[in-house]
């Protein structure tokens, strides 16, 4: 197993095909920081530069998964200049998807697990929705608290939110700011709940299996086609689809497909 040194906020480490990052601040319950956020673009840079990682995990260390941002630095733009933004997007004011603060998480070739494995709240739970999949522990507390704190919905909160629970249900938890649980959150379909014992085991058997028995390439293209459709008509994601198919014909890893079904044995996906 590759790991990377312990005196980081967010840890990283490599093993059978997954890049587990793990948000190591548990005396203070995760909570986020510019520091954090600094190291969470530095670690999918590189677990996205590394050829062996074909699967990306996000968790917490301790009981919480990011309690939000920390009340410190809260408290410091509180009493900053009045009309600073919290949380404003800094550096390429352009209005791409990617370019926004967290928006990049989205544009993440490989796949991209959250392991919710405790409290996640605000910009903590702002994370995961830039995620490709959620697991959650079925009793972790969960809030979008922005109205009570005098936010309003930070980082795309309000447009991804209802287009993975639906409006209603978003808007009734982001209006309220109240606190769910992870069996909630698989009620609405944020997120599928895995038993709090032996939890992240749980995630990386699933994490593994995709990196084991996917198709680099293909995934990468499903993701890109699931991102695109939130702008598309069905002619046009169709058509898109049509042509995609047909380029896939000619990879290795379409070769292998159905070398490997044939022989039923394991897969050997090259991501060519």
């Amino acid at each position: 197993m590759q790991t990377e040194p312990d005196s980081d906020e967010l840890r990283y480490a490599v093993a059978d095909g997954v890049a587990v990052l793990t948000i190591h601040r548990p005396d203070r319950m995760n909570a986020w920081t510019p520091q954090l956020e600094t190291q969470l673009r530095q670690r999918i840079a590189q677990a996205e530069a590394d050829a062996q990682v074909r699967c990306i995990v996000l968790t917490g260390a301790g009981r919480a998964f990011c309690a939000g941002m920390d009340m410190a630095v809260l408290q410091a733009r509180s009493a900053g200049a009045q009309g600073a933004a919290v949380g404003a997007d800094a550096g390429d004011p352009s209005d791409a998807d990617a370019a926004q603060r967290y928006g990049y998480l989205g544009y993440v070739a490989k796949p991209l697990i959250a392991a919710i494995n405790g409290a996640a709240s605000g910009v903590g739970l702002c994370l995961t929705l830039h995620c490709d999949l959620r697991y959650v522990v079925p009793g972790a507390k969960l809030s979008f608290p922005y109205a009570r704190r005098g936010l309003v919905a930070e980082h795309g909160t309000a447009w991804l939110l209802p287009r993975l629970i639906g409006p209603m249900q978003a808007a009734e938890l982001l209006i309220t700011g109240r606190t769910f649980t992870g069996d909630e959150a698989e009620r609405t379909g944020l997120a599928q709940c895995l038993p709090a014992e032996d939890f992240m085991s749980e995630v990386l058997v699933r994490a593994r299996e995709i990196a084991a028995a996917t198709s680099p390439r293909a995934v990468r293209l499903i993701k890109q086609q699931l991102r695109e459709a939130r702008y598309q008509t069905l002619g046009e994601a169709t058509r898109i689809a049509d042509r995609e198919i047909a380029a896939c014909r000619g990879t290795e890893d379409f070769q292998e497909g159905v070398r490997h079904f044939v022989e039923k044995r394991a897969p050997r996906f090259t991501g060519r």
